[in-house]
C-alpha cells in the first residue's frame, strides 16, 4: 500500500478518535453542539497549556483522564462478568 494511503488512514483514526473523546467527555451535548463554543473551550485549554501551569494542568487532566477511562474499564468488566452469569 502506499505510504501516502497508510499517513492518511492513520491521521483519519486519529482524528475520529479524538471526536470520540470529546463525544465521551459529553461536551457535545453540555455545548448543544456548538462548534464555536467547542472551538472557544479547545483554544482556552491550549492557552493554558502555554501558561506558567502548564506542568500542573497536564498533570491533573492525565490523572482525571486516567482515572476515568479505568473506571469506565471497571464498569465494562462488571457488566461483562454480570452478563456471563
Amino acid at each position: 500500500m502506499r505510504e501516502w494511503v497508510v499517513k492518511r488512514r492513520e491521521r483519519t483514526r486519529q482524528l475520529i478518535e479524538l471526536g470520540g473523546l470529546v463525544v465521551k467527555a459529553g461536551l457535545v451535548d453540555l455545548t448543544d453542539d456548538d462548534r464555536a463554543t467547542l472551538y472557544g473551550a479547545f483554544l482556552a485549554v491550549a492557552d493554558r497549556l502555554r501558561g506558567g501551569e502548564a506542568d500542573n494542568a497536564r498533570t491533573l487532566w492525565r490523572r482525571k483522564g486516567s482515572r476515568a477511562f479505568e473506571a469506565q474499564q471497571d464498569d465494562a468488566s462488571s457488566v461483562a462478568q454480570l452478563e456471563a452469569h
